[in-house]
């Protein structure tokens, strides 16, 4: 009899130490799954910078390249956000479009802008009138949203679903709901740095 006490002691302290090391793997999981989540934050802003920075770096290093082979220096160039074809009060008559929208949409929207690092720095009003602007746009499997190289004159706002970014065929970062994309040819005028598809 005492062997079988002895074996049923044991067999409950291996079924604790069991018990313990579940709960040990338990909040590992977790603790993996948290820092996923943070390099993936951390990803997606190392994309969003280097979507800015590489063509800037990539033309700095060419006009460096050609003034070392003799090639006569080209003008710096400059983006300006300031409209200059307009007149300020020309632009204190236009009336924006108003699209109406769900409460859920409006946060959502609203969320996504303040969330970017170009746009979240825009005054309330301005982040209002934005919101109310934007309409909902549907795309299907495999559609190109943004193209690089092309002139854009939309922002969009996921709402659903998912797109993968690429800038030279190079696959930068996957974007989900609630986040903004296509803002940097608005505030800076330029061609889109991008391309974004389903």
């Amino acid at each position: 009899m005492g062997t079988l006490r002895d074996l049923q002691y044991a067999l409950q302290e291996k079924i604790e130490e069991l018990r313990q090391r579940d709960a040990l793997i338990d909040e590992l999981e977790l603790e993996l799954d948290q820092k996923d989540e943070l390099i993936q934050k951390l990803q997606n802003e190392l994309d969003k910078y280097r979507s800015v920075i590489r063509p800037a770096t990539q033309q700095a290093q060419k006009q460096s390249a050609s003034t070392l082979q003799g090639e006569p220096r080209t003008k710096r160039q400059a983006i300006s956000a300031e409209p200059t074809a307009f007149d300020i009060q020309d632009l204190s008559h236009v009336t924006l479009p108003f699209y109406p929208k769900s409460p859920q949409s409006k946060d959502l929207i609203k969320e996504a802008i303040l969330d970017n690092d170009f746009m979240k720095n825009l005054e309330l009003s301005q982040i209002q009138e934005i919101v109310d602007c934007m309409y909902p746009v549907e795309y299907g499997k495999d559609s190109c949203i943004i193209k690089e190289g092309d002139v854009g004159s939309l922002v969009y706002v996921m709402e659903d679903g998912k797109v993968e970014v690429t800038k030279e065929g190079v696959k930068l970062c996957t974007m989900g709901p609630g986040k903004v994309f296509g803002e940097l040819a608005i505030l800076y005028n330029c061609t889109r740095t991008a391309t974004v598809k389903i």
